[in-house]
Formats: structure tokens, C-alpha cells, sequence
């Protein structure tokens, strides 16, 4: 029997057995050769760098965008500010053609109408006298409605607020000063009544800055009692009424006196509790 050594015949079984082992095995990984899984894995990882690039790039550009909106929104809010500002200046800058002022204005209208009504023909012709009156009486009946209207219906403005105590002491000045040329009443009365308007619309100015001096109950009383005797003196009188309206004039000089000298007492009282304020104000911040 020509036999093989059983360890030949094995080692050539063995070694047909491996070698295809050892094949496969350098075949599962030859050099140089792409593994299938690492290469999906590596086009995965690519892809997925390259969204979240294009997310950033976008979440950047959104950013970009959102500033731009925030920047023309403050533009936007910027200039429709404006625009309202300019708007309110307009409605303000219409309010002043109201009822209220309207009035004011036909006061100031009507005293050049009053001096010139006042001495026509010679200041002593009872018919030129009587118009004088109409004009005199529509100027102080329009002084009652203004103020009532502006604050009753919110039509307070800053031309108002000067023009209404100019209206109401150039029609006052007028009547007394046109009086006293005429000989009809004293110079001295109307220097007492007008000194103390003046004087009063001074004081109210210098102590503004420590409060408002508010009108009194005396004041107005003063206000309609001026206005009934001036009114009763530009009429052309005799009798009894004449010497009426001494007495209602006499009555007017009292009560503007007395209450031009309330008005400085409460003008000190204002000033000095203003200081005290303003002392004990900077004592507190210095502590």
C-alpha cells in the first residue's frame, strides 16, 4: 500500500483548509480598498456637515434679516414718532381758532371800536354814548363766556391764557382813561384801579414760580362791580342815576383796594412757604 503519511495527508487537508481562510480573510481587507460601511458613514457625516452649515448659514442670514427688520422697524417707529409729534403740533396750533379765544380775539376787536364810539362827536353825544355802552357791555359779557367755555370744555390754550387779562384790562383801561379825559370821572380813581391791575398781573408773575395766586370770590365780586359803575358812567346820566352810579363806583374803588391788598398778603404767604419748601428740600439732599 503506497500510502501518504497520515500527517502529510492531513497538513495537505489542513493547508487546502486554511488557504482558502487565509484567502477570504486578506480578502475581507485587501489594501487599499473601501470599506462599504465607512465610506456610507463618511458620505453620512459630509451630508450631514454640510446641513448644519446651511442651517447656520440660514439661522445667520434669519439674524441678519431680524436686524434688518429691527432697524427698519426703529426707522419706521422713529419717523411715525415724528409724524405724531408734527401732528399733535398741528391739532395744538388748530385749537387755537375756538370758541373761547374767538371771543378773546372780539374783545381786543372791540376796544378801538369802544374809543373810537367813545368820542365821537365830541365824547359827549348821548347816542355815540349809548353805542359806546353796546360795545363796552358785549366786551365784558364775552369776558363771563370765554373763561367758562375753555375750562368747561377743555379749551384751554397758551394764547388764551395771555390774551384773555390783556382783553379784559385794555377794554377796563380804555373806558377809564377815556372818562377821566372827558372829565367825567376823577384821574385819581382810575390810577387806583388801574395801578392796582397792573400791579397785581406783576406780582402774579414774579411769585409764579412758588404756585398760582387762585381768583377769589372778592376778585370777581370786584370784576362785575367795576363793570356795572365804568358801564353806568359811559351812559349819559342825570338824576338819581348819576348819583347811583357814584356810589356803585365808590363801592368798586373799596373792593379793589381791599382785594388787591389780599392778593399781596396771599403773594408773601406763597413766597415764603416756597423757600420754606425749597430749604427743607435741599436740607434732605445734603443729609
Amino acid at each position: 500500500m503506497t500510502g501518504v503519511p497520515a500527517s502529510a495527508a492531513g497538513g495537505s487537508s489542513s493547508a487546502r483548509r486554511t488557504g482558502p481562510r487565509g484567502t477570504s480573510g486578506a480578502a475581507q481587507e485587501p489594501v487599499g480598498r473601501t470599506n462599504p460601511g465607512s465610506a456610507v458613514e463618511r458620505v453620512a457625516a459630509e451630508r450631514a456637515a454640510t446641513d448644519r452649515g446651511t442651517t447656520d448659514q440660514g439661522t445667520t442670514d434669519r439674524g441678519t434679516t431680524g436686524r434688518g427688520s429691527a432697524e427698519r422697524g426703529s426707522t419706521e417707529g422713529g419717523a411715525a414718532g415724528r409724524g405724531g409729534k408734527i401732528a399733535a403740533a398741528a391739532v395744538n396750533q388748530a385749537s387755537v381758532w375756538n370758541v373761547a379765544n374767538l371771543l378773546t380775539m372780539l374783545r381786543l376787536l372791540l376796544v378801538p371800536a369802544f374809543v373810537a364810539l367813545m368820542l365821537g362827536n365830541g365824547g359827549y353825544d348821548p347816542a355815540w354814548r349809548s353805542f359806546a355802552w353796546a360795545a363796552f357791555a358785549i366786551a365784558m359779557i364775552t369776558d363771563l363766556f370765554d373763561g367758562h367755555l375753555a375750562r368747561t370744555y377743555n379749551l384751554v390754550t397758551d394764547f388764551g391764557k395771555i390774551a384773555d387779562p390783556i382783553a379784559d384790562k385794555a377794554i377796563m383801561g380804555a373806558a377809564l382813561i377815556c372818562l377821566s379825559a372827558l372829565g367825567d370821572l376823577p384821574w385819581w380813581v382810575t390810577a387806583v384801579i388801574l395801578g392796582r391791575e397792573l400791579g397785581i398781573t406783576v406780582l402774579r408773575f414774579v411769585v409764579i414760580r412758588y404756585g398760582v395766586i387762585p381768583a377769589s370770590r372778592g376778585g370777581k365780586l370786584k370784576t362785575l362791580t367795576q363793570g356795572i359803575a365804568v358801564g353806568m358812567y359811559v351812559l349819559a346820566l342825570t338824576g338819581p342815576l348819576a348819583t347811583l352810579r357814584f356810589w356803585v363806583m365808590a363801592a368798586a374803588v373799596v373792593l379793589t383796594v381791599a382785594t388787591g391788598l389780599d392778593y399781596v398778603k396771599q403773594a408773601i404767604v406763597l413766597r415764603r412757604r416756597g423757600i420754606a419748601e425749597r430749604r427743607a428740600a435741599l436740607k434732605e439732599t445734603e443729609a
